[in-house]
């Protein structure tokens, strides 16, 4: 019997068998197909050997180099193509997909409001009609500074004598550049719902990137965003354009995180440290907190924890970050801290001028929410608003105490605490934030009214005694809930690429679930949405029934309540010194002088006014119906003052 295997004959242990006529026949037919198969070469070779380099087939042009053979460089692509691939690249990259979609998102979710947004106004006519006041007022001093004329940025116009009245609530600096296209009323309207709707996209786009580099998959990451983006209790904030501008609190994190080459499935890679990050990261940080220090502050001692806890971790395990990323943290965290103290120091100011802008813990107590607040959902909620009606009559503040952080995402996190692509560490770190959290943003209606909780912050952090609504951290709450519920989907995908790979019988080559399964990840995302639907109405606001910019001021229009806020929008037109002005307190100026105008046009009360500067008052007639200044005797001219009657109004220039 011949033996197999590998035989040779310097192998004296093993024999070869003796050559038979079928081996001879076999060796005459390979030595034959040999040679043809050589003579075939050689005439493709020869026929080959004129053409240019560019007209060799794939096949022969790899011989030739593994040959060793030198090829003729191709030509390089023309300029325009390197444009033309650069510009196809970015319009294709997951970022710009991302941004994208964040923004036809923010669109849909609050139509029709996009089709109007030059003369409506989203939520209510109070809120937000004074926010885009005060975004005019920026816009109006940065286009006197570019025609050389420099205003007091922080005297607005309204609470008039008052001075730094821009700083009675939050300033929105950082939306100063949009402001600079205000012109009007209609530009003032549209530069408003264009950031309103931008906070929505900015949010999803924040937080969307910043699951990404912690690790998430696409799916999970949507979600998360979704989640984030759009919770139910943002429907109650929707006047409060401040509070929705949260964005920027993701955005920073994710781009701090991925500066400093850290991600939560990956941990720390010094490898990936791109200190052009970290300093961008500070500045997005400084960003936000310059559009309102009432999320700012908390912002602010997250960012001086997360810092605290990085930077020990790297001394404790003796990590190298680079001298870059240490002088990029030092620059972006020295500019990061000399704008916040600049802009706190402005609020201690007025604090300090103005004390009754003061809240003790007994006033906050009205505003902060309760054990089930964080499941019970705004009247705003088209989803659940008539639902949940009869548990928001026992609500002392329903607008601020009506904090549904979401069911679906709820639900999700939940199955992330046991069954989820992060640790079990990490999950237990996630839980231990949800509870601080939690008992941060309830404020004094925590465990023994707080004061191991949100008073020790009341107490000793500065900053947090000017904050009277602390459930607005709820805001924290969300974002963990987004990590926690991203882990969910996440782990989800994981599982189902592995169990692609592991049925492939050829397991070289690392394969993915189809895409078709992918998407079914996405199905939680009709529901997470449809909770964050609105069925508050978008409204117009009443035109001005006399040009402001015609009057002689200080001008007091009555009847001067909460309606100030339309009178504030009014001011746009000429922004001069107004009485009226709407803010979380009233200073002792503007209360005095509410009291002297409500006998007005009674003498003693035009007296009153003339002494405190008054030049004109300008009374609004259907407004004044069921006011405190009903009823008010409009019928009789007073003999010292020229009157104006207008269509709606009267004028009386003191």
């Amino acid at each position: 019997m011949p033996t197999t295997g590998n035989t040779t004959p310097d192998h004296p242990d093993h024999t070869t068998a003796p050559p038979t006529d079928e081996n001879h026949d076999q060796a005459d037919h390979d030595a034959t197909l040999e040679a043809e198969t050589t003579r075939v070469k050689e005439e493709n070779d020869s026929n080959q050997a004129d053409k240019p380099e560019a007209d060799l087939s794939e096949d022969h042009r790899w011989e030739k180099f593994a040959a060793g053979e030198t090829l003729r460089p191709e030509a390089p692509p023309h300029p325009i193509m390197r444009v033309l691939k650069r510009i196809r690249v970015g319009l294709t990259h997951e970022w710009t997909l991302a941004a994208a979609a964040s923004a036809v998102l923010a669109v849909a979710m609050t139509w029709p409001l996009a089709t109007e947004a030059t003369r409506v106004i989203p939520h209510d006519l109070g809120d937000p009609l004074l926010l885009t006041a005060m975004l005019a007022w920026l816009g109006h001093v940065g286009q006197q500074a570019l025609g050389g004329t420099y205003l007091n940025l922080w005297d607005s116009g309204a609470f008039w004598p008052a001075t730094d009245s821009h700083l009675f609530t939050d300033t929105l600096l950082g939306y100063a550049p949009a402001a600079l296209a205000i012109t009007d009323y209609s530009s003032a309207l549209l530069v408003y719902n264009l950031l309103y709707m931008g906070t929505f996209a900015l949010a999803f786009f924040g937080c969307y990137v910043l699951l990404r580099q912690l690790g998430a998959r696409v799916a999970g990451s949507v979600i998360g965003a979704a989640a984030f983006a759009y919770a139910p209790w943002k429907l109650a904030q929707a006047g409060h354009l401040q509070v929705l501008s949260v964005g920027g609190i993701a955005l920073a994190l994710a781009m701090l995180a991925r500066g400093h080459g850290w991600s939560l499935r990956e941990g720390f890679k010094p490898e990936r440290v791109k200190p052009g990050w970290i300093l961008g990261g500070w500045l997005v940080a400084l960003w936000q907190v310059s559009i309102g220090m009432g999320m700012g502050i908390p912002f602010l001692y997250l960012l001086l924890a997360i810092a605290v806890v990085a930077g020990l971790f790297i001394l404790g395990k003796r990590l190298r970050l680079g001298w870059w990323a240490v002088a990029a943290n030092g620059l972006g965290g020295m500019v990061f801290s000399l704008g916040t103290l600049w802009m706190g120091d402005q609020h201690l100011a007025v604090a300090r001028a103005y004390p009754e802008s003061s809240r003790g813990l007994d006033y906050i107590e009205q505003f902060s929410p309760t054990w089930t607040s964080f499941i019970i959902a705004p009247e705003e909620s088209r989803l659940w608003g008539e639902a949940h009606a009869s548990a928001r009559e026992g609500l002392t503040w329903a607008p601020e105490q009506t904090l549904l952080v979401g069911f679906t995402v709820l639900a999700l996190a939940i199955a992330g605490l046991v069954w989820s692509c992060w640790t079990p560490r990490q999950r237990l770190f996630l839980a231990l934030g949800l509870l601080v959290t939690l008992s941060l943003a309830m404020g004094p209606n925590f465990l023994d009214n707080g004061a191991w909780a949100y008073g020790l912050l009341y107490e000793y952090l500065p900053g947090f005694e000017a904050i009277r609504t602390p459930g607005r951290l709820v805001l924290y709450m969300s974002l963990i809930l987004a990590v926690l519920a991203a882990g969910t989907i996440t782990n989800l995908a994981d599982r189902a690429d592995a169990l692609a790979h592991e049925n492939r019988f050829d397991k070289r080559l690392r394969v993915r679930a189809p895409r078709r399964l992918h998407l079914l990840f996405l199905l939680p995302l009709p529901l997470i949405l449809a909770e964050g639907l609105t069925a508050a109405e978008n409204y117009e606001p009443p035109r001005a029934p006399v040009a402001f910019s015609e009057l002689e001021g200080p001008v007091m229009v009555l009847p001067s309540d909460g309606r100030d806020t339309v009178v504030q929008f009014w001011g746009i037109d000429g922004f001069g010194d107004l009485v009226n002005g709407v803010a979380a307190f009233t200073p002792e100026a503007q209360a005095r002088m509410r009291a002297d105008s409500y006998d007005f046009p009674q003498p003693d009360s035009i007296a009153a006014l003339r002494e405190a500067g008054v030049k004109t008052v300008v009374v609004v007639v259907d407004w004044v119906p069921h006011s405190d200044w009903d009823p008010m005797f409009l019928d009789e001219d007073p003999w010292d003052v020229e009157v104006e009657r207008t269509d709606g109004v009267i004028i009386y220039h003191l």
